[in-house]
């Protein structure tokens, strides 16, 4: 137990913090704005917010909340400690969606709050994912979470939303648990509390936006996912009337563009009446709602799933491609990609003129430099996507992987604030560590070269897109990366720099040193960013006048069917 002193309280004050992750020089990656919000925040927030409404902790208890998601807000450590002294010691800090790579910086935060005196909670996938995979291979608990509970840091493992009232009373009572382990009872979804962003918070994302599950689980048995292990196979679903309840409370904070964070929502079996019920909504209230949505490769083969995802409002698809060579697909147990439907499948988004982002994973065992660069060739000149992310093979605590790996007492980084999927964590049979690297900034370099930039801009006015839209992009995401050196999913605008958030055991430098050098960083990054821009912008001009004119026709091998246009092409 962390404490029994029994407390009589009228006020809980609660803290929801999503951690951000160190970048190589140890500074915490921060923004002015973010890109991508987190849905386990929104998720704990919104359940904090149902248990105040319903009162929990009796009905002259107020349960008071802040929400703070660290890749666009300095945590003030030291305010929320004076905050919960104040009440009495009455108050909880939940560090909530902890990922592997975000532990250290979540592990730093809850110790300077245990040193305060003050109850904390981690959550998320790495603890779910490590009690997943690794709970009945010896030591019981990775080493990690064993000194988390050192410092009497309760771990939370599973899903929230059937158990985070009993949480929260435990903790009222001083009472908390070392570990809570809810992995065995993943809660049916429908009817569920929504998650929910305040317009404060989601002010400090660009653009503004809201975030959702309609489902969570995923029936396919990727060998390097978390998902099937932390959210398992079965799905579990919202129905469309839950949707329509969140887009219509959100309208008046402003909230038009959503993240749906499914992991494959094309496998939501509401998915139809879903799409139907936003079209209609839409309709009715004359509101451009946006959304992006994550399916997988075989989505196009539902019949109107592409035409309804289009009618809804969806504008961008994530797909994970994952790689174009069959054997990798064959070891990375990713049976459902197939080779010869991926340019069906992207001619049918290009046709309903939706932006299609795919993920592409580098370091299967038979990948060499110089082959994944010949795929990627491949890729530019037969797939029609645009946006293409690049991601090292990164065996994560939580995926068949890691646990195979960790069994065989194989080479893992120790280090988890590297497991961000931009970093290589362990050998290659065929790669070294530096080659692997290498190729992965050589991937990036590849695929958004003014050449092939001119290319996507071209197809997308072919496919009556504007080409505009294709520059913007490649700058927020290959931009981010080359300039930033930071992976675009955990980008935004403008780059903070605390001083004073280092990792520990690393200097905090003085004033004097910090800020000059922060400077010149500065200087460097967004001059190399405003000279690249500059360049895109001078092709997209001589693109767009070229578009512009009557007989303007662009064709190329990407584009040419491969047995006919698809069934979405009509609709």
């Amino acid at each position: 137990m962390q404490n029994t002193k029994p407390t009589a309280a009228t006020r809980f004050q609660v803290e929801l913090i999503k951690p951000s992750h160190y970048d190589d020089d140890g500074y915490v990656i921060q923004w002015v704005k973010a890109w991508i919000p987190s849905n386990s925040l929104a998720t704990l927030c919104g359940l904090t917010r149902h248990a105040n409404a319903t009162r929990v902790l009796g009905p002259a208890v107020e349960i008071a909340n802040a929400v703070y998601d660290e890749t666009n807000t300095v945590v003030p450590v030291a305010r929320i400690i004076r905050r919960i002294r104040r009440n009495g010691g009455h108050g909880l800090v939940c560090l909530v969606g902890v990922q592997s790579n975000q532990f250290p910086r979540a592990l730093d935060l809850a110790r300077r709050f245990r040193q305060g005196g003050v109850q904390v909670v981690i959550g998320g996938f790495h603890v779910s994912g490590a009690l997943a995979m690794l709970s009945d291979l010896p030591p019981d608990l990775p080493p990690e979470l064993r000194e988390a509970q050192a410092l009497g840091i309760t771990l939370f493992a599973g899903e929230a939303e059937e158990h985070f009232a009993d949480l929260l009373r435990a903790a009222y009572a001083h009472r908390l648990e070392p570990l809570y382990n809810f992995m065995s009872q993943l809660p049916d979804l429908q009817g569920q509390t929504m998650p929910y962003l305040p317009p404060e918070v989601a002010r400090r994302y660009a653009p503004m936006p809201g975030t959702f599950d309609a489902g969570r689980g995923c029936p396919f048995l990727c060998s390097f996912c978390t998902i099937i292990n932390v959210q398992g196979r079965k799905s579990r679903f919202r129905d469309p009337d839950d949707i329509e309840r969140l887009l219509r409370a959100n309208l008046d904070a402003g909230i038009r563009h959503y993240f749906i964070t499914d992991d494959n929502f094309a496998r939501n079996r509401n998915w139809e009446a879903i799409f139907d019920r936003i079209a209609a909504v839409r309709r009715e209230l004359g509101v451009k709602f946006n959304f992006t949505i994550q399916v997988d490769t075989m989505c196009h083969t539902l019949p109107g799933f592409v035409a309804k995802a289009r009618a809804a409002g969806v504008s961008r698809v994530f797909l994970g491609l994952e790689n174009v060579n069959p054997a990798n697909l064959k070891s990375a147990n990713k049976k459902q990609n197939k080779i010869a439907n991926y340019r069906t499948m992207l001619l049918a988004w290009q046709y309903q003129r939706i932006t299609t982002y795919c993920g592409y994973i580098l370091g299967f065992p038979d990948d060499t430099p110089e082959g994944i660069l010949a795929d990627i060739e491949t890729i530019k000149r037969e797939l029609p996507l645009d946006i293409l992310e690049f991601f090292c093979l990164t065996p994560l605590p939580g995926s068949v992987d890691h646990q195979t790996i960790h069994a065989q007492h194989g080479p893992l980084d120790p280090d988890l604030n590297i497991y961000d999927l931009e970093h290589v964590c362990t050998t290659h049979p065929r790669m070294t560590k530096a080659q692997w690297q290498g190729v992965y900034r050589a991937a990036w370099d590849s695929y958004y070269s003014l050449a092939h930039l001119e290319t996507l801009m071209r197809r997308a006015a072919a496919f009556d897109r504007n080409p505009k839209r294709i520059m913007e992009i490649a700058l927020e995401f290959y931009g981010c990366f080359k300039f930033e050196r930071v992976h675009p999913l955990q980008g935004g605008f403008l780059r903070r720099k605390v001083r004073t958030e280092r990792r520990p055991g690393l200097p905090i430098e003085r004033p004097w040193v910090f800020y000059p050098r922060r400077v010149r960083e500065v200087w460097t990054t967004y001059s190399g960013l405003i000279a690249y821009a500059w360049q895109v912008w001078r092709l997209y001009q001589r693109v767009k006048k070229d578009t512009e004119r009557p007989d303007y026709r662009y064709f190329d091998q990407a584009m040419e069917p491969v047995t006919g246009p698809p069934e979405a092409a009509g609709g």
